[in-house]
């Protein structure tokens, strides 16, 4: 069932990650750029987590999956989010120091000596495995950069319900604000969901806690990216009008 779930959430990571890649193509926005590179990781570190429920763990999958799912995915999420609340200036800029940073952290995953093997088909943790830094690496890269995703997608959301443009970077026009505000909260409530693994696994153990939030969350998020993206209706469309999401 592990097994199953895991690759239920790395077929969901794929489908969303060819739907910001397209969107990237044909519009050139930064946003999408970084939300395709997010999901990219998102469904390597969820095929690498597929690998060891089926297979058993091994040191090497858990680097990737530890480096993909835990440290860089969700900062390469925020990345959209800083790009979209705070304009293209400011969201150049946090993208050269996060690509420094993704090198640095991929550095350190890839290379950190280890306190114990990794074996068995049970979900290992960060700090029974690894030292401080890549832990420290991950706390960063999960707990504040979901802090982004959420308090962005949550002021944008109250922002257009206000009547306002959903961002201070850039001008947008707002075609839809119900679906907009809908879409928003999605967000945040998936980027909760993908933090909420340790609250289930008393009740549903460890690993069958993080595979549920894991699949839970991604189609959340899709569900919220969908909503946001889906163009007006023809009636109803002004020209040119972007999308805008949180």
């Amino acid at each position: 069932m592990n097994a199953a779930l895991a690759a239920a959430a790395t077929l969901v990571a794929v489908a969303f990650s060819l739907s910001t890649l397209d969107r990237w193509l044909r519009r050139r926005r930064a946003h999408e750029q970084a939300w395709t590179v997010s999901l990219a990781l998102f469904a390597l570190g969820s095929a690498a987590l597929w690998w060891a429920e089926s297979a058993g763990w091994s040191l090497g999958a858990f680097r990737v999956f530890y480096l993909a799912g835990a440290v860089l995915n969700v900062p390469w999420l925020a990345l959209g989010t800083v790009y979209l609340l705070a304009g293209p200036v400011v969201g150049d800029r946090v993208r050269g120091w996060l690509v420094l940073l993704s090198g640095l952290a991929a550095g350190i995953v890839l290379f950190a000596p280890t306190r114990t093997g990794v074996h068995g088909g049970d979900l290992p943790t960060g700090k029974d495995v690894f030292g401080v830094a890549p832990r420290v690496l991950a706390a960063v890269g999960s707990g504040v950069a979901a802090l982004i995703i959420i308090v962005g997608a949550l002021w944008s959301a109250w922002r257009v319900w206000r009547g306002r443009v959903p961002s201070l970077g850039a001008v947008r026009t707002v075609a839809a604000p119900r679906r907009l505000v809908a879409g928003n909260v999605l967000i945040a409530v998936g980027t909760l969901v993908l933090s909420a693994s340790g609250t289930l696994a008393g009740r549903l153990g460890k690993d069958r806690a993080f595979t549920v939030t894991l699949l839970v969350g991604i189609c959340i998020l899709f569900a919220g990216f969908l909503v946001t993206s889906a163009g007006p209706r023809r009636a109803d469309a002004p020209p040119n009008t972007p999308a805008a999401t949180g």
